[in-house]
């Protein structure tokens, strides 16, 4: 049973009979003697991905939702929604545009994501820790550059994120990277 001094970022918690993730908090100590610590957070409902801006005493203690985890596929998407396939029953199904919007900058046909289960039914998809990405643009490395402690240069992936990447990483390499802070890994092999 997770409390407030369990928050951390994608923390999941049951708040009023929704699945909620932890997208950031931050703690609040009163002055005055007698005042209990308080935790605001900012969380996304994980069925509509609203954020909702709350305060909790600290120590208040939360229900884990009953969450289940499967791999899906992304397919395409149309505008209003992104549509993904389970690998294991080969359903389809749609998600919202505005519940992923973190998570599209780096989604390509046949991704492999996965669908997080609440209640029998899809309530998000979470991309993997690590993601072979393609470079389709980036800046030239010039001699020199290293100098300056300019060590890194803006490239784009096929899915259209921008990453920084070493100046030794070409157009057309194939390279991994972390999509929740689109950090470089390193060059695939």
């Amino acid at each position: 049973m997770p409390t407030t001094s369990d928050f951390k970022k994608h923390l999941r918690i049951l708040l009023e009979d929704e699945p909620f993730a932890v997208v950031e908090h931050t703690l609040q100590t009163p002055s005055a003697r007698g005042s209990a610590t308080l935790v605001r957070a900012r969380l996304r409902n994980l069925l509509t991905g609203q954020l909702v801006d709350r305060t909790f005493k600290a120590g208040t203690s939360f229900d884990a939702p009953d969450l289940h985890y499967r791999p899906a596929q992304f397919l395409y998407g149309d505008g209003d929604a992104l549509h993904f396939m389970d690998e294991e029953s080969f359903d389809q199904f749609a998600i919202p545009v505005e519940s992923l919007r973190e998570i599209t900058p780096w989604l390509v046909d046949g991704t492999i994501v996965r669908a997080v289960h609440y209640r029998g039914t899809v309530a998000t998809v979470e991309l993997p820790q690590t993601l072979e990405v393609e470079v389709v643009e980036t800046e030239p490395a010039v001699r020199g550059n290293t100098a300056s402690g300019k060590v890194m240069k803006r490239a784009v992936v096929a899915s259209g994120a921008e990453v920084q990447v070493p100046l030794f990483v070409g157009i057309g390499e194939r390279i991994e990277v972390d999509p929740r802070d689109g950090r470089f890994i390193r060059r695939s092999t």
